[in-house]
């Protein structure tokens, strides 16, 4: 298990990364601000997020992740405001830190363009000296120091929406960091490095008569010298107070997703994702919990439900 860690590391710090470097979220509709800063403000509430995640249970070294996020209208909700802070943990390595957003927001008259910025830091910790490489004798210089580094980054995105449709273009991170230790370089001269993610994001509300509504999504995750992959979603709403839905990550796993708006303040979700790949049968799946709470709500700044 130490060795497939290993790997996993490798392949998560180098050019031929084969999956995103940042966190992955099944409900990336409810922790937008995660990878879009354009949409800070955009609830027209002072909000705040928390999720949980838990990757690949039962797993060795298996991901676990940790946000929370505020955001906020400021100046007559034409611009907005957010901050998170994140904590990822996988194996051997562990990457936390914080940034602030912040939105332009041009209102149209029924819809909402905004342009937005974020920056902050990053701390990256990877312990590779503690790894048993067994007694095959010599030096492996690629665990012979550990990593301890801080990196300063920022991103942009734009993000538009009405009352049933979002969309949502983004790169958090445009700095390509240099990741440093004594295993930077590798025998192809390929160096380690923090790379650009783009994501696209879109979704709908159609009505299915009074007490019903379907609300399909996707996100597009695209980074270099990986594969494309695409969350695929659809959720039923049931008298805009519960939803049940379903997930498809190509090429990667399916998921059950379940929504409750408790009251106009606090919703929560939950989510469930099983591998689709031969990685099922060393793990019990992966669990996602999503808490948000809105401070001083008032019935007349909100028109209708929220769904996104």
């Amino acid at each position: 298990m130490k060795r497939i860690v290993v790997i996993l590391y490798v392949l998560l710090s180098s050019l031929c990364v084969m999956g995103q470097q940042d966190a992955m979220y099944s409900q990336y509709m409810f922790n937008t601000l995660a990878i879009n800063p354009a949409y800070a403000g955009s609830r027209n509430v002072l909000s705040a997020t928390a999720l949980l995640r838990s990757q690949w249970v039962g797993m060795d070294g298996a991901p676990e992740t940790q946000t929370i996020s505020f955001d906020m209208p400021l100046r007559n909700e034409k611009l907005g405001l957010g901050v998170q802070a994140f904590n990822d943990h996988i194996g051997i390595t562990n990457l936390s830190g914080g940034f602030a957003s912040f939105a332009y927001r041009i209102f149209m008259e029924k819809s909402t363009l905004s342009f937005g910025l974020q920056g902050g830091a990053s701390h990256l910790k990877a312990d590779l000296r503690s790894v048993d490489l067994g007694n095959q004798g010599g030096v492996d210089m690629a665990f012979l120091q550990n990593i301890n580094q801080v990196f300063l980054n920022f991103g942009t995105g734009v993000y538009f929406n009405t009352d049933r449709f979002y969309l949502g273009i983004s790169v958090p991170h445009l700095l390509n960091n240099r990741i440093n230790n004594n295993s930077e370089i590798t025998s192809n001269g390929q160096v380690a490095r923090q790379y650009m993610h783009l994501f696209v994001a879109s979704g709908y509300v159609f009505n299915l008569g009074e007490d019903f509504k379907i609300k399909p999504s996707f996100l597009f995750k695209g980074i270099q010298g990986a594969p494309i992959q695409v969350d695929l979603n659809t959720s039923l709403w049931i008298k805009d107070v519960f939803s049940v839905g379903v997930q498809y990550r190509t090429n990667a796993a399916i998921a059950a997703m379940l929504e409750v708006q408790i009251n106009p303040q606090i919703r929560m979700g939950y989510s469930y994702d099983r591998s689709v790949t031969k990685l099922a049968n060393f793990n019990s799946g992966s669990h996602e919990v999503m808490l948000r709470y809105e401070f001083g709500f008032q019935k007349d700044k909100v028109l209708s439900p929220r769904y996104f």
